[in-house]
């Protein structure tokens, strides 16, 4: 198949959706199909290069990097049609529904093509970006969302990454089918590896080798409410252990500050960016992962963190009780809950014996997201999908003919 791929974010970005969009173009070109990701510049210039195996296509945009470290907006483009005449694809496929993907998705309708969108949006996302506008939040989410839906609702079908998102959707005022596939994992990248050494690791991010660690490693924004684990650190009140937050975001600032009032010092360390090289094993010197964020529609961290035999220390919301087991590969806190967060800590933390029996579990749970799996069930829904536009093609010129032929008779 030929596949065209779009969304505003890609390499270099390092969130969830471009993680998953990287993972998703790059294992379909290795499954031996045509790939093309249609995403924004990160300079004033549209150019073309192949990136393992996908010919990466990027359009003209503007850094907006002093708003937002991984931010670009994409200029207006009026290539887009040609761009597919020239790859010739199969299906569509929208990682969102802002510019590159709007621009997209009308082209691909004039030339009737299927389409597809993944949704890994929740308005919660957004909410930390314009709460300074006097508007009720409840107005404030009717227009994201519909936002969103008006394109979504040009699209043949829909997916979302867990049950929980897909029924967040089919909650909203779509029309479309909406199917759950996870995000997947490269469980050959991500796994248990007991060549890793723990302790060199560690001291390369500034990270003491023999206190207990709890790591979190994602994007530092509001909406991941981290504080939550700064306050629960300060309320344990114990010294066997450590946090590391993993990332750069537009909330670091402000994290950093809060733990200097805190008085934590070196019990949290603010690692910053962390390598793709350097992923796996970090991961596999910690001892606990951490996700306190309450917006999560899967949470590719906690899927990595569960493939390397982790236990999670998790907020019991959105789609992260999907992934966590209370108790059985980790500990579920009420979200923005300090006192139930703490608890968690301190449970795990004086239930050292259990971190194998939990860390198993992980691993057990992880393997449904394999991304081998992932690439077959998108592959097999593209495949529908071809099908279904070409059965109605073909009865779309059966009418025409038919209509043509009464003409002629008359």
């Amino acid at each position: 198949m030929r596949i065209v791929i779009a969304g505003e974010t890609y390499y270099p970005g390092s969130n969830g959706q471009a993680a998953f969009t990287i993972r998703l173009a790059e294992g379909l070109a290795a499954a031996g199909h045509h790939v093309m990701a249609i995403v924004p510049s990160e300079r004033l210039a549209t150019y073309t290069q192949e990136i393992n195996g996908v010919l990466v296509q990027k359009l003209a945009g503007m850094n907006w990097t002093r708003f937002h470290p991984e931010m670009f907006v994409t200029l207006p483009h009026l290539g887009i049609g040609q761009i597919l005449d020239r790859f010739q694809p199969d299906v569509i496929h929208i990682q969102d529904h802002y510019i590159i993907s709007h621009l997209v998705v009308w082209a691909a309708r004039r030339r009737r093509l299927p389409s597809l969108g993944t949704n890994h949006f929740l308005p919660d996302n957004l909410y930390p970006y314009i709460q300074f506008l006097p508007i009720p939040l409840s107005v404030k989410r009717y227009v994201l969302w519909k936002l969103m839906l008006d394109l979504y609702n040009l699209l043949d079908a829909a997916t979302a990454p867990t049950e929980t998102a897909a029924q967040i959707l089919r909650g909203q005022p779509i029309h479309i089918p909406v199917t759950a596939i996870s995000n997947g994992i490269d469980t050959h990248v991500f796994f248990p590896d007991p060549t890793v050494d723990r302790a060199a690791m560690r001291r390369k991010y500034g990270l003491d080798p023999e206190r207990a660690l709890f790591l979190y490693i994602g994007r530092i924004d509001g909406e991941k409410r981290l504080e939550v684990l700064l306050r629960a650190v300060q309320k344990a009140r114990r010294d066997d252990f450590q946090l590391a937050i993993a990332g750069r975001g537009a909330h670091l600032p402000y994290l950093r500050n809060m733990a200097s009032h805190l008085n934590l010092g070196n019990q949290v360390v603010f690692t910053g960016y962390i390598p793709a090289e350097d992923k796996p094993a970090l991961i596999n010197s910690a001892d606990i992962f951490a996700m306190p964020s309450k917006a999560e529609l899967q949470s590719i961290a906690t899927l990595e963190a569960m493939a390397s035999a982790k236990p999670v220390l998790a907020a019991n919301a959105r789609a992260l009780p999907e992934l966590v087991k209370h108790r059985e590969n980790g500990y579920l806190f009420n979200a923005d809950d300090v006192e139930d967060a703490t608890r968690g800590m301190q449970q795990l933390l004086d239930d050292r014996a259990g971190w194998e029996a939990m860390g198993q579990a992980s691993l057990a749970r992880v393997q449904l997201h394999s991304l081998d799996n992932t690439i077959r069930l998108y592959s097999e829904l593209y495949r529908s999908l071809i099908e279904a536009r070409a059965s109605e093609d073909i009865k779309i010129r059966r009418k025409t003919s038919k209509k043509k032929d009464r003409a002629i008779d008359l």
